[in-house]
């Protein structure tokens, strides 16, 4: 019984949290000067946001993520980015649904690609910000290893 009650109570604490939100943001919009400050607010964070994570894209991360996120925040204020959003939505899952179609060897060589484009950009990364080549590095450091001598 107390944990259906933990669950409820968390539950409210969410719903009145957005209600609160959602208060707060209709009494900025009641103002013409607020709804002006609040779409710039929201569009800055959003680009922001969407900036910064076709920024992460090419590394290993949440890039993609982050800009899902922005486009989510920009959708709040802004119709364009709402259909952007959807259609986003839609390509993704339409590119995870035909790879969860495909047999074993095509997921293993789309897995293979994905974390060879990965590694070529984070060894560019590397290369081009600190001129350190990691392939050579990792050459030198097997030839000292010691089973690798002849």
């Amino acid at each position: 019984m107390a944990a259906g009650n933990d669950q409820k109570t968390r539950r409210d604490t969410r719903h009145g949290v957005l209600h609160r939100v959602r208060v707060w943001r209709d009494r900025i919009r009641a103002r013409r000067t607020g709804r002006m400050t609040l779409r710039i607010a929201i569009g800055l964070l959003g680009g922001i946001m969407v900036i910064g994570g076709l920024i992460m894209v090419p590394f290993p991360g949440p890039g993609w993520l982050v800009v899902f996120a922005g486009l989510a925040v920009l959708a709040t204020e802004f119709a364009w980015a709402s259909r952007l959003l959807a259609f986003a939505k839609a390509r993704v899952m339409a590119a995870t649904d035909w790879l969860q179609r495909q047999n074993w060897f095509v997921r293993i060589v789309a897995s293979l690609l994905t974390l060879a484009c990965a590694g070529a950009i984070v060894w560019a990364a590397v290369k081009l910000t600190t001129g350190i080549d990691l392939v050579e590095a990792a050459l030198t450091l097997f030839a000292y290893l010691p089973w690798a001598q002849r």
